[in-house]
């Protein structure tokens, strides 16, 4: 008897949307970039053509959400082809020795209607750092054309690359220390 009241229970929140889901993101419709600022001056933008996220809740509003990022550092992107290399080699990223960025969240935060603060472990160059972001959820709706559920969501924050071992050689002044990050999600149920 407890064996089909157990079967029950996993069936009923299998079939309630948002129940114990796993959401994928859409390469299509998401953006990892990242923001430094140039001889003090200038803002250069940059992004990571490759990367993964998911999303496990067992909340429709996401309030338990964990969130999971796995990026190729070697998608690196600037549109500055030189500036790129650059990025990849030893002195920044050294993507040949360490071709993965992860995050994983460890903690998300109410801080307001539809936004929080996330908390989590980046791995990156080598190095593993907790990091804060703070995390606005954009909504679910149903995709017009699939008919399946989509949500939105948006990540912002400031790390410093000196935390990661990165750029070393260069100082602050002509490279800045803080990196801005902006991450942005549409998520679907696979």
């Amino acid at each position: 008897m407890k064996k089909y009241a157990l079967a029950a229970v996993l069936l009923f929140c299998i079939g309630i949307p948002g129940i114990g889901q796993t959401w994928k993101s859409d390469p299509a419709h998401s953006r990892l970039a990242f923001t430094t600022v140039h001889l003090s001056i200038s803002d250069v933008t940059g992004h990571f053509n490759k990367f993964d996220a998911s999303i496990a809740a067992s909340k429709p509003d996401f309030s338990d959400a964990v969130f999971e990022l796995t990026a190729d550092v070697r998608s690196v992107d600037t549109k500055v082809e030189m500036r790129d290399n650059h990025l990849k080699s030893a002195e920044f990223f050294d993507a040949e020795k360490f071709p993965t960025m992860t995050f994983k969240s460890t903690g998300l935060k109410p801080n307001g209607k539809d936004k929080y603060i996330l908390t989590g472990d980046l791995t990156l160059h080598g190095v593993t750092k907790p990091v804060t972001l703070d995390l606005a959820y954009r909504g679910t709706i149903t995709h017009p054309q699939t008919k399946k559920p989509v949500a939105g969501f948006q990540a912002t924050g400031v790390i410093k690359r000196s935390d990661f071992g990165i750029g070393g050689k260069f100082p602050s002044a002509m490279v800045s220390d803080e990196v801005r990050i902006q991450a942005d999600g549409e998520f679907h149920q696979p």
